[in-house]
């Protein structure tokens, strides 16, 4: 048994990310809705991932710490939760910047951020990058994600659904 804590700790000190799985965090976050019950298990499942991890898992990461500033208490915990998700966001996207699915997330953060906290420069930009590359997408998960994504988005409008 000590040996199974000792390997345990060893692999998560070592960054080895052994307890995330992409497929559940997609089918979570597509189903999360403004539960706060939902969203604080979507961020602790996701606590173990880091900036070297997939960048897609950077990007969930991100969406869910900013998703936390609407339960957090003071206005400071609520600044803190929301520019430490957004820079995890920005960073998954410098790492992948043609990756779409990553784009998809931070445009359905950004589609949901308040305005006044300015977070909205991108809506345009991301949506267009997923109009001109969805099609070129190959893990059928992600794609079915996006597609998902842009049909209940107030962002695209019905002709632009009728791509997908």
């Amino acid at each position: 048994m000590k040996l199974a804590t000792a390997l345990f700790f060893t692999l998560c000190f070592l960054g080895v990310n052994i307890s995330v799985n992409i497929e559940d965090i997609r089918q979570t976050y597509r189903s999360i809705q403004d539960n706060e019950d939902s969203i604080k298990d979507l961020y602790k499942s996701l606590t173990s991932v880091a900036k070297n991890d997939e960048a897609n898992l950077v990007a969930y990461k991100g969406a869910a710490t900013t998703m936390m500033a609407k339960f957090a208490s003071g206005i400071k915990d609520k600044r803190t939760f929301f520019n430490d998700g957004k820079e995890l966001l920005e960073y998954a996207v410098e790492a992948q910047a043609s990756n779409v699915e990553i784009r998809c997330i931070r445009l359905s953060v950004q589609e949901n951020a308040p305005r006044i906290l300015g977070y909205h420069k991108d809506i345009e930009t991301d949506k267009q990058f997923i109009i001109d590359n969805y099609s070129s997408m190959k893990d059928k998960a992600a794609k079915d994600f996006v597609k998902g994504f842009v049909a209940q988005s107030d962002s695209f409008s019905d002709e632009q659904k009728q791509l997908f």
